[in-house]
């Protein structure tokens, strides 16, 4: 682990982790992050990033330095944030990197957020997104419940027979919205972002009265029959670890081809780090590899 790493992780526990336990306003929370990301996340010069519309749904597209938007494969993305929080601007520096790592364009979508559009509000979003893009070759993505929206919708576009992705991706993606991996309980002390203490009240404000074990939902509990290729990443001191390496063990016994990730204390999507971690350009530039790989 690099000595950015350590200072990282004592940063958020410090910051992050107890502001999330203590915010009371969503609103607040959302602005607050909103500005942070416009302060610390940049993406690489010459990025564009150009409003637009997606099945009826405000999308941006990023695009790296030489990167065009109309022709061939694009990498969709959900951001993460609980469900509550995060936009496309939060997240959209990340995908600018990885933009320029793969060479391919990013649309970021602006699905609806909870408690104002709980479940199914935002697996319905991402189903009219993928249906107005799917005329090209798609990666779809996410990082934390944006992860697990991705997966979500991979096993809809799955159980509905459309026409599928070339594959998907999660970084950190929160895949159990039952909230039971063993990691909640083992890791609560040592995860430097996400207050274990608040999982009840983000299931409640997204998913109201649904149950938690719908696939919708929880992708971990998904029929995942003659998907594509999967990528999963998170790190191994998270609360949500156990998202990942049970839902890796299940694409795997339903013959997935699942590859997992497994980072040693690093902090909750820390991709989105990109600008100064060290490992967070490495775990981008890994994905961006295997992108390749998917699409030529």
């Amino acid at each position: 682990m690099s000595f950015l790493a350590r200072g990282l992780n004592t940063y958020l526990r410090w910051t992050e982790k107890r502001a999330l336990a203590k915010a009371e306003d969503i609103d607040a929370l959302r602005r607050s992050l909103a500005l942070r990301a416009r302060l610390f996340f940049h993406g690489p010069l010459g990025t564009r990033y150009a409003w637009d519309s997606a099945g009826g749904l405000p999308v941006q597209w990023t695009m790296a330095r030489g990167v065009g938007r109309d022709d061939g494969p694009l990498i969709l993305y959900f951001h993460g944030g609980g469900y509550v929080f995060g936009s496309t601007n939060t997240h959209r520096a990340m995908m600018a990197a990885l933009s320029k790592m793969t060479g391919l364009p990013v649309c970021l979508v602006e699905y609806r957020l909870a408690p104002e559009h709980p479940f199914p509000a935002a697996i319905e979003d991402a189903l009219a997104s993928y249906q107005a893009l799917s005329d090209r070759p798609v990666i779809l993505g996410g990082d934390s419940a944006g992860g697990g929206l991705a997966l979500a919708l991979l096993a809809e576009i799955l159980r509905q027979d459309m026409p599928p992705p070339v594959g998907a991706f999660g970084l950190s993606p929160l895949t159990d919205m039952t909230f039971s991996g063993a990691s909640i309980v083992e890791n609560e002390a040592c995860e430097v972002m996400l207050p274990a203490a608040r999982i009840a009240e983000i299931s409640e404000a997204y998913l109201g009265h649904a149950a938690p074990e719908d696939p919708r939902a929880s992708p971990l509990f998904a029929d995942f029959q003659d998907a594509p290729p999967i990528w999963l990443t998170v790190g191994n001191t998270e609360i949500l670890r156990d998202d990942t390496t049970r839902l890796v063990a299940r694409l795997q016994a339903q013959g997935v081809d699942a590859t997992a990730k497994i980072e040693d204390d690093l902090p909750h999507v820390w991709p989105i780090f990109h600008n100064v971690l060290p490992e967070a350009r490495a775990t981008l530039r890994d994905l961006a590899i295997w992108i390749r790989s998917r699409t030529g």
